[in-house]
This record gives C-alpha cells, structure tokens and sequence, in this order.
C-alpha cells in the first residue's frame, strides 16, 4: 500500500513515516506539511491512502479532503489528529478511518487493513453516487455522549426507532440517540435499511424472519439481538417482498 503522510509537524510526520516502515506491505511516497503540497502529492504519486492530519495552518485537512475527493480515482483517506470534536465531520467526508494521536502502531495497523479493503473500484463507484460531496453516505452513525462523540458503524446497526422527538440507533453495542430523523436515515441508506413501521427503520442485513403474533400484529425476529421492531400492516407486504427477494 502506497502512503501520503500529511502534517504540519515535522515530529509528527517522522513518528508516522516510523510507524508505517514497521508495518509490511505499505511504503510512505512523500509526506507534505500543508494541504495545498498534500493535494499536488497526491496529484504526483497517485497513492493508495492519505493520512492527513485535521489541523494545520492556512487551509485545514477537511478542506484538503475535498479537494482530494474530487480528483478523478481518489485515494483513500484516514484523518490522524489530537482532536475527536472532528470524528464526525471525517467520516461524513468518506474517511475509512480516524486516528487521535499518539498513534499506536496497533490502531494503524488496524486502520491500514482497513483501507485495503477499499479497492479503486470501489472509491469511484462511490464518488460517481456523491453529488454534491456533502451528500455523501456516511460509513458511520454519530452519537454524543459525556464522553465525546460515539461513532457507530452503519453495518453494525440493528434498526432505528423514532419516539416523539428523539430517534434511538439499536446497534451491536446498546442504544444511543441520534439527532438524525428517521425522514433523513432513510432517504440516505435507502438501500440499506427499510421502513416497517411510521416509527422503525430496519437493517436488512440484521433481519431473520418476520413472524406473526398471537393478537395479529406482524413483528421483525433481528440477528444478535431479542429485540423485534413492529411491522405495521400497511408495510407488511412490502416487508414480504424483500424477505422473498433475499
């Protein structure tokens, strides 16, 4: 895997460079201090990832990302910063991840095995679908908690849940509230999630079976979880249709 290390530090580049040395199969290109040198690296080298740090004087590592994305076969990106308040922001931006410094050489591992699974097929197909960039379909749901904000990857969901004003994301790891509305989740992970109730947005992938209750009602048995999300009888037939369709 080829590498464009992105730092205003020069430390911080040299500890990366260090890393990635330790790592077999992947090699660092060029390293750039600012974004305007990181976009013409990538213009230079074509590599298969950027790893590119948020906070840099002049124009920042989000915008770089911009610029990076709307070149023709983008490399794949992973944001390394001190700063978590940027989580979201990066993987609205199609990151394949997000690193806080001090890097350990274990979460780039990690992040790098990733990456290689993000082939160039694959970036361009997804960049022909995000039209404007800000459009883009997250790989992750952002939750804030006391500790900061959770992501919560899109494949690990079980289903979403709107009760009056708050909509609750059922993941592998509990429950979080979202500020997303159901109206939005569904528009953009269509494809990935269907409407069973005016209430329940499902993850295809989780569900099992529908099954009928002993009073009439029409329920979701879900992979991983006891949980059973309504289906309401005017999205019965539809849910029927999917199921068939799998």
């Amino acid at each position: 895997m080829d590498i464009i290390v992105v730092d205003d530090e020069p430390l911080a580049r040299a500890r990366l460079i260090k890393l990635i040395a330790e790592i077999e199969g992947c090699r660092v290109l060029d390293e750039a201090g600012n974004c305007e040198n990181a976009v013409a690296a990538v213009e230079r080298h074509d590599p298969d990832l950027v790893l590119l740090d948020v906070r840099m004087p002049g124009s920042n590592g989000l915008n770089a990302a911009e610029a990076i994305n709307q070149l023709d076969d983008p490399p794949a990106i992973i944001f390394c910063t001190a700063y978590d308040e940027y989580a979201i922001n990066a993987f609205d931006l199609g990151a394949v991840g997000y690193l806080l410094k001090p890097v350990r050489i274990e979460k780039l591992k990690e992040v790098l095995e990733k990456a290689k699974k993000v082939n160039r097929v694959q970036r361009a197909a997804a960049k022909e679908s995000k039209t404007p960039l800000e459009n883009a379909k997250r790989t992750h749901i952002s939750a804030k908690t006391r500790r900061g904000v959770k992501l919560i990857d899109i494949n690990h969901v079980q289903f979403f849940q709107a009760d009056q004003k708050y909509v609750t994301c059922h993941y592998d790891g509990g429950t979080l509230l979202i500020d997303d509305t159901l109206k939005e989740l569904e528009q953009e992970f269509s494809s990935l999630f269907v409407r069973t109730h005016r209430n329940a947005l499902v993850f295809i992938g989780a569900i099992e079976a529908m099954e009928k209750s002993q009073e009439g009602t029409y329920y979701l048995r879900l992979k991983a979880t006891e949980e059973t999300p309504a289906v309401s009888r005017r999205h019965v037939s539809k849910v029927k249709e999917l199921l068939m369709s799998l």
